[in-house]
């Protein structure tokens, strides 16, 4: 015979509490037919683990009935998880009078000997809500190897309720994993929170773009009144998390839906300064000069906090967006004028300071602006730079210094004119022949109206003159021969 009494479990689960005294009863039962057992239970930490009867006699073919004691220290605030587990051992030893004192019974078993029979080690499981929440909050400090096992004991006397209510902390945290397991166990995955909040935005909210896949894989949903999911991938810069939502959300996400202060996601990117959000918000339909409650556009906010790159983004997505004016009646430029954002004057009004500049031939205010940085070659509404505005009105001086700062010769606006064509059709020759002298070339689109329009303007008369290189037919042929 290798045992003398038999446990009736293989692992002694505890179902802890935090701060609180927590409990559990257990058997032995004697395998003799006619002799009483005397029997020893020890735990690997008796400070934490202990038994109220340690020794025992069990009378023959009986069985006995023990409780394991957790106590807590008032500074313990955590589970005693260990590896391995902590456990409980259980010695014995024949006992033919059937009766002994205790002190006997201590004697018998601190005497190492053939008597005494090693009958098993029962390991000890902390299981329930308290211990799983507790792994869940702290995987970060508990070793991977272990972490699985740990949750798996921990779960197993777990409801319904309790499983859902874990579920909702495993997707804060971030472990796809235990979000998965939790789900499988019966957790449910179309849970709201207090808020109405949605477990996926919860998970948005959180970062982590494996849960929010496993949700979805889950069949787990949102309503989007509620939950502002792709507001709240824009507010952690997350634009693989908004892709995923917009790509498995289709008929859900509501690309220009709004939040609590008529904000639709560019605006949140905006306030913190994302280009990288308001660009994809602006390729799936996200309204880019959409205004909030108070009549701030995105980048009334962004130049509130002088974010010059998603200022930047802004204005390639929309030229209109910068002559909204708020509530206060300010534009973009007003409100960065009020936050001392000098930086980004440039992009937001001095552009078009060097537009009128250009246009008045005030050649020392085209020095000034950009000297101050402004884009020589920038656009207006119509697609003009300050050179198609110069040509156009015949500021020869203008053109020169635009010129001599990089201004494109070839750039068209919005309906494929170069400066060389507004030249033409307002009749300026010398500054047509400053262009082309420059390289300057009429597009195939354009080119007979250009040279309708050098007939339109340039009589016979003028034709024949010399012009020191100015001659209208010459022109005309110089056009051509710049297409053809």
């Amino acid at each position: 015979m290798d045992r003398l009494v038999k446990p009736d479990l293989k692992e002694i689960e505890i179902t802890y509490k935090k701060a609180q005294k927590c409990t559990t009863t257990f058997r032995l039962s004697n395998l003799m037919h006619t002799m009483s057992v005397a029997v020893s239970l020890t735990s690997t930490n008796p400070s934490i683990f202990s038994f109220s009867q340690s020794f025992s006699i069990i009378p023959p073919l009986s069985t006995s009935s023990y409780t394991l004691t957790l106590s807590q220290p008032s500074d313990h605030q955590s589970p005693p998880l260990h590896t391995p587990p902590h456990a409980v051992t259980v010695k014995s030893a024949m006992l033919p009078t059937g009766k002994a004192h205790l002190e006997d019974l201590r004697r018998l078993f601190a005497r190492p000997g053939p008597h005494i029979f090693k009958d098993g080690i029962i390991p000890i499981s902390l299981v329930g809500p308290h211990v799983a929440d507790y792994i869940i909050t702290n995987q970060n400090y508990i070793h991977s190897s272990d972490l699985c096992a740990y949750f798996n004991r921990a779960i197993s006397g777990c409801t319904g309720s309790q499983l859902t209510s874990l579920l909702e902390s495993a997707v804060v945290s971030g472990n796809s994993n235990l979000v998965a397991k939790l789900i499988d166990l019966g957790g449910d995955f179309n849970f709201k929170n207090l808020k109405g909040q949605s477990l996926i935005s919860l998970a948005v909210k959180s970062g982590s773009f494996d849960v929010v896949k496993t949700l979805i894989s889950s069949g787990c949903s949102f309503d989007n009144l509620v939950d502002k999911v792709l507001h709240e991938a824009a507010a952690i810069n997350r634009v693989d998390l908004m892709e995923l939502l917009c790509s498995r959300f289709k008929d859900l996400v509501g690309s220009n839906s709004i939040d609590l202060h008529g904000r639709t996601p560019i605006h949140v990117a905006a306030s913190l300064g994302y280009a990288k959000v308001i660009r994809f918000s602006a390729s799936v339909g996200v309204i880019v000069d959409s205004v909030d409650c108070n009549g701030c556009t995105a980048l009334h906010l962004a130049a509130e906090k002088g974010h010059l790159e998603a200022v930047e983004c802004l204005l390639e997505c929309s030229y209109y967006i910068k002559y909204v004016v708020n509530k206060d009646g300010k534009t973009a430029f007003g409100v960065a004028v009020d936050n001392g954002n000098s930086h980004l004057y440039s992009l937001l009004q001095l552009g078009d300071v060097l537009h009128r500049a250009a246009g008045l031939d005030d050649v020392n205010a085209i020095k000034n602006c950009v000297s101050q940085g402004v884009n020589v070659n920038e656009r207006d509404q119509n697609g003009w730079t300050p050179l198609h505005r110069a040509a156009f009105k015949g500021r020869i001086e203008s053109v020169k210094v635009l010129l001599s700062y990089g201004a494109r010769v070839d750039v068209v606006d919005d309906d494929e004119y170069s400066p060389l064509h507004c030249a033409v059709e307002t009749g300026n020759v010398k500054v047509a022949m400053l262009l082309i002298a420059h390289g300057a070339k009429a597009n195939v689109k354009k080119c007979v109206k250009s040279s309708m329009m050098v007939n339109k303007y340039w009589s016979a008369p003028l034709k024949k003159k010399s012009l020191c290189g100015e001659d209208g037919t010459e022109l005309c042929v110089e056009l051509s021969s710049c297409v053809l």
